[in-house]
């Protein structure tokens, strides 16, 4: 299946939330979800009953659009966190969260998890000093991500910097704007990850 490549605000409006996906435009009154939350189409508006299986779905397909991936890549996932120990939910989405484009947008290195991701893909990070442009590299505790010398005065790096208190540093990184680089320090608890979404769905979506 192809990366979608239409307006992702639409896909805001067909999850009925806003999964933050054009960066500072989300907390503007330009945000397309704001302005109508029912979901796009000529029968957006409409009220449908959803089933058992159209509530997984849906949460399935929200997980997968906040961070960006494809199924093949998504269902990989899954199955590596299905073979850990502990709640299978759990560490799916830990595994989400310790990939480097995600760690780069909460470290505020980027205004969303795409502008993240081809900031990687472009050779602008370093990972413990050597240059990583891998966006589904995941993450150790210990381990540190800085901006190359010379990436240091890309324009969309330091204007992400300078929104970054609106969204704020996750308890399990630590930030030092000055060196332009931050650390993986631990695993993020469930707690800690501030998504508003019911991954025990997702496991009864692949448990069928």
């Amino acid at each position: 299946m192809a990366r979608y490549t239409g307006p992702v605000c639409r896909l805001c409006r067909r999850e009925s939330m806003k999964l933050y996906l054009k960066g500072d435009r989300c907390f503007s009154d330009k945000c397309a979800y704001e302005r109508r939350s029912y979901a796009p189409g000529q029968h957006g508006q409409r009220r449908s009953k959803l089933s058992d299986y159209g509530i997984q779905l849906r949460e399935k397909q929200k997980i997968k659009r906040i961070y960006g991936l494809q199924e093949k890549q998504f269902k990989a996932y899954f199955k590596e966190a299905d073979r850990q120990k502990g709640v299978t939910g759990t560490n799916f989405l830990i595994l989400l969260e310790r990939r480097l484009d995600n760690t780069v947008y909460r470290l505020g290195f980027a205004n969303s998890r795409s502008q993240a991701r081809q900031l990687v893909r472009h050779g602008h990070f370093l990972v413990n000093g050597r240059k990583v442009n891998i966006p589904s590299y995941l993450l150790r505790p210990g381990d540190v991500i800085a901006v190359r010398e010379k990436s240091r005065q890309v324009g969309m790096i330091n204007e992400a910097l300078e929104a970054l208190p609106r969204r704020g540093v996750m308890p399990w990184l630590d930030l030092d704007k000055d060196k332009y680089q931050g650390v993986f320090r631990t695993l993020p608890t469930r707690e800690e990850i501030p998504l508003p979404v019911q991954e025990h769905l997702v496991v009864e979506f692949y448990s069928k």
